[in-house]
């Protein structure tokens, strides 16, 4: 029996869908159902013997001193990193979108660095904050520091969080920019002839309007933020999340405890992923909801 035109497509349609789901199951659902599986476990990789030992991994994380505190700082990196870099890159947007001339180049000159490798950038700032680099010579230009920008328990996180605000500008930037073009000019007219200001223009017309985009930003930084890493292994004290695990993230601390522990504690550092996982997945849920129901309501 011969097959409509109505039915071929269909079935066109399903098999190109069925490529990527299948990349998708296979690469990211498999392993984090495999990683629940090995948490469940006393695994190392090269150990003959992986014994059944159920929830005892969570149990250990409950007293574990070190995760709860890199849990801690991957709430820093997210809470400080995400809010301030929305309102700069934001900020830094609508002033492009006023410019004239060299358009183009400025938004290739704020965009380079997103595209840079995380490692050179993480050593470039780390050689800014030495001792005697950049800042420092700077700042002793006018009779302050040295600081120990990256050997100061109380202030060392805070310089990795300017270096991920920075690095990350670029992409949010480009996002920012693409949105506020999306907004009819004709609102802006209108609005300025009813004798609006600049800052109620904003507050009423451009920022609901931007919604749909800081809704896409404000979701992927969080993720970012959450699993923020290769800033961290350049620039800490040893890579190791220092000073005094001032700067450990919940996934360097899973490497840790994953490739660098011997022997390898494999499936303890797989129920962090797994908490990490749904934590991920729980803020992912809430912000959908909230900034969407947000949306709808204007």
């Amino acid at each position: 029996m011969r097959l409509t035109l109505e039915r071929r497509r269909w079935l066109w349609a399903y098999w190109f869908i069925a490529i990527p789901l299948l990349f998708f199951l296979s690469i990211r659902i498999g392993p984090a159902l495999y990683a629940f599986w090995v948490s469940l476990h006393q695994w190392d990789p090269i150990a003959l013997d992986r014994p059944y030992i159920g929830i005892e991994n969570y149990r250990t994380l409950i007293s574990d001193g070190v995760f709860w505190r890199a849990m801690r700082n991957t709430w820093m990196y997210v809470l400080l990193g995400v809010p301030v870099s929305l309102v700069v890159s934001l900020a830094i947007a609508l002033g492009l979108q006023q410019l004239i001339r060299f358009v183009g180049f400025y938004r290739v000159l704020y965009f380079v660095p997103y595209v840079t490798s995380l490692v050179a950038v993480g050593w470039v700032w780390r050689w800014m904050y030495m001792p005697n680099g950049l800042f420092n010579d700077v700042l002793g230009a006018v009779a302050l520091g040295p600081f120990a920008f990256l050997g100061d328990p109380g202030i060392a996180i805070y310089s990795i969080i300017v270096t991920t605000i920075w690095q990350g500008l670029g992409f949010q930037i480009i996002i920012f920019l693409a949105g506020l073009e999306s907004i009819p000019a004709v609102y802006q007219e209108a609005a300025a002839i009813d004798g609006a200001t600049s800052w109620e223009r904003f507050r009423h017309i451009t920022f609901p309007l931007l919604n749909p985009t800081l809704v896409f930003l404000v979701i992927t930084g969080v993720i970012s933020n959450l699993q923020v890493f290769t800033q961290i292994r350049s620039m800490s004290s040893a890579g190791t999340g220092g000073p005094l695990n001032s700067t450990i993230s919940v996934v360097l601390y899973v490497y840790q405890e994953a490739f660098r522990s011997m022997p390898s504690q494999m499936g303890y550092a797989s129920a962090m992923t797994v908490v990490l996982f749904l934590v991920i997945l729980a803020i992912t849920i809430f912000q959908l909801k909230v900034l969407s129901r947000k949306n709808n309501e204007y």
